[in-house]
């Protein structure tokens, strides 16, 4: 890689993206591009490296031997160029985004460094709370953006990111006897999962009772992982070594919900920003 000092910092970013999104098509809505414009970007850096860094076929995109070890020096690039440009660059912008208690889990680290990555130039605040406050938060014009679940059609508008599917989250060597109320862990009401898997638990003439109120799908995750009871979470945000023990314990099953991005931002630097945080949730699907 004797030409590595040679290489066109975009065509960089864009392979760092696409590592990042392991998608073509997700690199080319962050960048507010075409899909063939991010091909030839990264046609050409191959070119100037003489390797091949991404093996592409119609269902994966993954890195080469050759990509993975220039995954790392090509992010200290990315960073290196950003902190250079920043040097002279306005006032940094502020970002506040609301989030959804039931939308973010583990890969909240993954999504904050992709954002990062692609937007250096913003300061992300972040609020966590039910989809209701958030929106009304979002009217109240405290908030540049809300991710928040849609329960109903309530509220029109918004981009879909994502269909989250859920399912009755629990450790695998959870037990309950038959004669016993199911154990089940939740947010404190108004939560609209929790009336969602109550519901559910109606419907079905399924006895339950509350043995923990969590603050978030971490707390509510913990309470699981340890076996004290099962709750109703979005798979892609269970925690690591859960499983749904919904057809184990014959409990019914829960309707999807989309995750929506509402925005008001206008200017350019947050929609931008907001088109890149879009993205980074895609990826979580």
């Amino acid at each position: 890689m004797s030409n590595a000092t040679a290489v066109d910092i975009d065509q960089v970013r864009t392979f760092v993206l696409i590592a990042d999104l392991k998608s073509f098509t997700r690199a080319a809505e962050v960048m507010d591009t075409t899909q063939s414009a991010v091909s030839l970007k990264i046609k050409r850096l191959e070119a100037r490296l003489g390797r091949r860094l991404i093996e592409r076929t119609p269902r994966l995109v993954r890195l080469s031997a050759d990509g993975l070890a220039f995954l790392d020096p090509a992010r200290d690039l990315v960073a290196a160029h950003a902190r250079a440009v920043a040097a002279f660059a306005p006032p940094q912008r502020r970002l506040v985004v609301g989030v959804s208690h039931h939308v973010i889990g583990a890969e909240l680290p993954r999504l904050l460094r992709r954002l990062g990555e692609t937007a250096p130039g913003v300061v992300l605040e972040m609020r966590v709370g039910s989809s209701a406050d958030l929106l009304a938060d979002l009217d109240r014009g405290e908030l540049d953006a809300a991710v928040v679940l849609q329960h109903d059609d309530g509220r029109r508008g918004g981009e879909a990111l994502l269909t989250d599917t859920f399912g009755w989250i629990g450790a695998p060597d959870f037990v309950r006897r038959p004669d016993e109320p199911l154990r089940l862990a939740a947010q404190a009401e108004p939560c609209s999962v929790r009336i969602m898997a109550v519901k559910a638990l109606a419907a079905a003439g399924i006895p339950w009772i509350e043995v923990f109120v969590g603050g978030g799908v971490a707390t509510i995750g913990a309470a699981v992982a340890a076996g004290l009871a099962v709750a109703a979470l979005a798979r892609r945000v269970a925690p690591p070594g859960t499983v749904d023990l919904g057809p184990m314990l014959g409990l019914p099953p829960l309707p999807r919900r989309k995750v929506v991005l509402h925005a008001a931002a206008t200017d350019r630097i947050g929609r931008d920003a907001l088109a890149r945080l879009a993205a980074a949730f895609r990826a979580t699907a």
